[in-house]
């Protein structure tokens, strides 16, 4: 594997992983994973002789995806091998013919259209990123104000025989923890409130019900215009790298 290019790692127990070049995360050398008949026991007993090699599968058509081109001549000078130097190119047709099939999906016909794509891509994924960001922000604030809110009417009682006693001091030693409660209760409502009317609880469970719909609704938007971005930002920067343009570290920053 290492021979043709793959990054082999090694984990505790010693589990075996995977990683080519521009890919993300590891592939785990496992059934779970590649199926039936990879296990490590599996591919060992394959390669003393002791078992077949298992029928490969009909599976569905993967979802296509697009990644950036290597710069093979860099990675050899880094210190890449030749079997590098042969993966790499058979990757660099794989990612142009990729981009190619992406261009004629969406009728993308001129470089002007594409880079339209590219920055309403980017631009919605931001715009997503900050809806849900903003989103998260209110249902984390509506949650602590419900908080706020149950343990203030939990110690509230207390607080009110601290008043018929008179402010007793016996009282107050018998109840300091309860009272302290209230009292940070009392403050955090203040603070969340910013002065605002406080509104009834059914109305607050109502609220963060509603926004944690919105919030999953815009997540499952967002990761969507998040791989849209990316490989729109991958198909212009292969297209910028093969009409020979500069821009694609500009592309690379917007993806980030």
């Amino acid at each position: 594997m290492e021979e043709a290019g793959y990054a082999v790692r090694r984990g505790r127990g010693g589990a075996i992983s995977f990683l080519v070049p521009g890919q993300e995360k590891p592939t785990r050398l496992r059934a779970s994973t590649l199926g039936d008949g990879y296990d490590p026991e599996d591919i060992r007993a394959v390669i003393a002789g002791e078992r077949s090699i298992p029928a490969a599968e009909d599976a569905a058509p993967a979802s296509r995806r697009v990644g950036l081109i290597v710069n093979i001549e860099q990675r050899l000078r880094e210190g890449k091998g030749p079997a590098y130097e042969r993966w790499a190119k058979v990757y660099n047709i794989k990612q142009m013919a990729a981009a190619l099939q992406f261009l004629r999906e969406r009728q993308l016909t001129d470089y002007a259209a594409l880079s339209a794509k590219t920055d309403g891509a980017v631009d919605r994924f931001h715009r997503l990123s900050d809806e849900l960001r903003a989103t998260e922000t209110e249902l984390a604030h509506t949650s602590e104000l419900m908080g706020a809110v149950v343990r203030y009417a939990k110690t509230r009682p207390v607080f009110d025989g601290y008043k018929a006693a008179r402010y007793s001091r016996k009282y107050l030693a018998e109840h300091e923890a309860e009272l302290a409660d209230y009292r940070a209760a009392k403050a955090a409502m203040n603070e969340l409130l910013g002065g605002a009317k406080l509104p009834k609880m059914d109305a607050l469970k109502e609220k963060r019900r509603a926004l944690a719909a919105r919030k999953k609704k815009l997540y499952a938007e967002y990761r969507k215009a998040q791989q849209e971005m990316r490989e729109a930002v991958a198909v212009k920067t292969n297209i910028d790298h093969l009409l020979g343009l500069t821009d694609g570290q500009k592309n690379k920053e917007q993806e980030r």
